[in-house]
């Protein structure tokens, strides 16, 4: 059920997300109002923050980088958008600086093994991965003074606002970067000023696409467990057959060996009876 705040905000359940303008959305913000996000109880673990009563996971910044730190298994780059305030950016560390299954990771570990010292003088190029795929990205133009545009998922560290960096693009000039200050000024008065209202319809609507969109799943799971069911019955009664054949021809091999036993003592009677004939 919904549920309202003291200032009259209502905050409808998660199966009403999909009719929100901003849950699946990269949200055009500024950074003082990423640091204005909240979190709610019943949703934790979740990493969705809430601007009013909208959901919002995914944002999209830009702004210039004025400071960029390595630390421990990560990058933290600043950016400053002009809004009055600077938010940090994370940038994931892979657990090895350069995977060898990749094209880069190879040619280095190759100059490494036939360059001897020589490629131990030449500075190891760092990759960083994105915070949900792990997919490579290149920061290395992500240098103070550089205007990019950002996207990336939302994260707490110590009690602030941090992005965890998805996705960059450079910004070209100042017209681009004006446009998209626009598109976040309108977003902000049109979209995110307002407080997010279903009517009772709209939520009776999704409650019963949620529900049927659940049934579809306990179906599909049943479908699943039914198939590796009868995989398993399967396999099962194939190991039953190849036992009964293996049995089956383990007695024929004994009952072969038997006749076997039984054939050699006989032919070693008639020997022995021979040979005393003949020493007769």
């Amino acid at each position: 059920m919904e549920t309202v705040d003291n200032d009259s905000l209502v905050f409808y359940p998660a199966f009403c997300f999909k009719a929100s303008p901003t849950h699946f959305a990269w949200v055009k913000m500024a950074a003082v109002d990423v640091h204005r996000l909240k979190k709610r109880p019943g949703f934790e673990g979740q990493n969705i923050y809430f601007y009013l009563n909208h959901p919002i996971r995914f944002v999209c910044l830009v702004g210039l980088i004025v400071a960029r730190t390595d630390v421990y298994k990560r990058t933290i780059l600043t950016l400053d958008d002009s809004s009055g305030s600077t938010i940090e950016i994370a940038v994931l560390k892979p657990e090895q600086s350069t995977p060898e299954g990749t094209e880069q990771g190879q040619q280095q570990h190759h100059r490494h093994h036939h360059q001897g010292s020589k490629a131990q003088t030449q500075p190891i190029i760092e990759t960083h991965v994105t915070a949900t795929d792990k997919t490579y990205l290149d920061i290395s133009s992500l240098v103070p003074g550089t205007l990019v545009k950002v996207k990336g998922t939302l994260s707490t560290f110590r009690s602030g606002m941090q992005l965890n960096l998805e996705r960059f693009f450079p910004v070209p000039d100042t017209n681009a970067e004006m446009q998209f200050l626009d598109q976040r000024i309108r977003f902000l008065v049109e979209v995110l000023w307002v407080p997010w209202v279903l009517s009772e319809d709209e939520i009776a609507q999704l409650r019963t696409e949620a529900e049927e969109e659940q049934e579809r799943l306990e179906e599909e799971q049943d479908r699943i467990r039914r198939r590796h069911r009868k995989r398993v019955e399967r396999e099962e009664r194939d190991q039953r057959r190849i036992q009964k054949l293996w049995e089956r021809e383990e007695r024929l091999r004994e009952k072969e060996a038997a006749s076997c036993q039984a054939a050699g003592r006989k032919i070693m009677r008639e020997l022995e009876t021979r040979k005393r004939l003949r020493e007769e």
